[in-house]
């Protein structure tokens, strides 16, 4: 079987989490579900489970460097892939893949983000078993689909055929990129519609083929800067690749695109964890409703709160429903839960205000 590589994305400043989450240090280096590990070091255990340490590439902005040293120390720098500029995730993953490529042409490759979690992982791993063993005999590019639960805007929608090709992957038709709630509503709907995971598997020459055909500016200039990879030059060849690279999703780029598309649907407790609301649902509860991370917070009269305090901070809430309060050193938000995407306008307004200090 061909060697096993997989690419973590970390280089996201999870907005939709702030004030928690912020451009210093984002969510995937926070201990957000309050399990002992971050995010970013539960996905890197995750995947030790089906590829060697040396195999496993972690690409984020060059600021967070620091941030993976300190919580990953057995990570290797050669493994570290430092992006000069944010692009989205289609330069990031054709950054990873040309790497990968340069190391070992008949790699089979799983890209994944650093900050979803999977509540039943032997069942992820099972999916991301099955998918290796396709990818690795034939030109297809896989993604792993996830049965929805609501309308949600923020998703890609995968419309697959029914027969299966092999077990449970099945033919993608359409690959919609965060629809408006009336088109995810009619998905919904529909019942044939899967959530996009942003989790991908393919082997090496089908990606690159697929920016080839697909994406010939981003393939070129990774090419260019691919020649120079372990020198000296890497670092100034890849600022010149990222400055060419338009800044687009891996999603628009090449996944709607493509016709070689293919899902699995899935259920391994997935989310990833986008929102406040995503974390609610997926934290312990007391019996109202309200899901605490502090030490000293104390309820009245009050349910189905997202709550996040310091620990040495005495918090009182009394007759709150459905709110996210989140007090951290020098920011205080309280945000009904049904409005939480105006966040990112508040933190639009909080740059246009020059307080970028709280950010």
């Amino acid at each position: 079987m061909s060697k096993v590589y997989v690419a973590i994305m970390a280089g996201g400043i999870g907005s939709r989490f702030w004030p928690e989450s912020r451009i210093k240090k984002p969510k995937q280096f926070l201990d957000i579900l309050n399990t002992g590990e971050t995010l970013i070091q539960t996905t890197y255990n995750r995947f030790l489970k089906i590829a060697d340490k040396d195999n496993i590439f972690i690409v984020t902005n060059e600021q967070y460097i620091p941030l993976i040293n300190e919580q990953l120390p057995e990570v290797d720098a050669s493994r570290i892939l430092a992006e000069p500029m944010r692009k989205n995730t289609a330069p990031c993953i054709a950054y990873a893949c040309h790497k990968i490529a340069s190391l070992d042409p008949d790699a089979n490759i799983v890209v994944a983000p650093s900050d979803h979690i999977m509540l039943n992982p032997e069942n992820f791993l099972y999916v991301i078993l099955e998918a290796l063993e396709y990818t690795e005999k034939h030109d297809v590019l896989v993604t792993l689909g996830i049965k929805p639960t609501r309308p949600d805007t923020g998703y890609g929608y995968i419309q697959f055929e029914e027969a299966t090709v092999q077990r449970d992957i099945r033919k993608v038709k359409t690959f919609t990129e965060k629809p408006d709630y009336e088109l995810a509503h009619t998905f919904i709907k529909s019942g044939d519609f899967l959530w996009n995971s942003g989790i991908f598997i393919w082997n090496v020459k089908s990606i690159m083929q697929a920016f080839d055909h697909l994406q010939q500016d981003i393939h070129q200039a990774f090419w260019a800067a691919r020649k120079v990879f372990g020198t000296k030059d890497e670092k100034r060849l890849l600022e010149k690749a990222y400055s060419i690279c338009p800044s687009v999703s891996i999603d628009y780029a090449i996944m709607e695109k493509a016709d070689n598309v293919f899902v699995i649907p899935a259920a391994f407790g997935w989310s990833d964890l986008g929102t406040w609301a995503s974390l609610w649902d997926n934290y312990s509860k007391d019996y109202y409703g309200n899901a605490v991370k502090g030490n000293n917070v104390m309820i009245y009269d009050a349910a189905n709160n997202m709550i996040m305090t310091p620990d040495n901070k005495l918090v009182v809430i009394q007759g709150l429903d459905d709110f996210i309060i989140v007090d951290s050193e020098d920011v205080l938000l309280i945000c009904k839960k049904d409005k939480e995407q105006e966040i990112k306008d508040m933190t639009n307004d909080i740059k246009r205000k020059e307080l970028d200090e709280f950010l």
